[in-house]
């Protein structure tokens, strides 16, 4: 399994909620929401990060 790095982020109460509207209509949990942000901002930057946790077995 892929080794994950968590830590604590603080943001404004309405980008909270604003954020988490968002992921609910993508159908993503607030934490895959941002780091999809996160990977798309990189990408539009010319610096894709690899989504390692499409490598990862599914479990079945």
């Amino acid at each position: 399994m892929t080794e994950r790095k968590s830590f604590l982020l603080r943001l404004p109460p309405r980008l909270m909620d604003e954020l988490n509207r968002w992921a609910k209509d993508d159908l993503r949990s607030l934490n895959a929401q941002i780091e999809y942000l996160l990977r798309e901002a990189a990408r539009k930057r010319h610096r894709p990060v690899e989504d390692e946790s499409k490598d990862q077995p599914t479990g079945t």
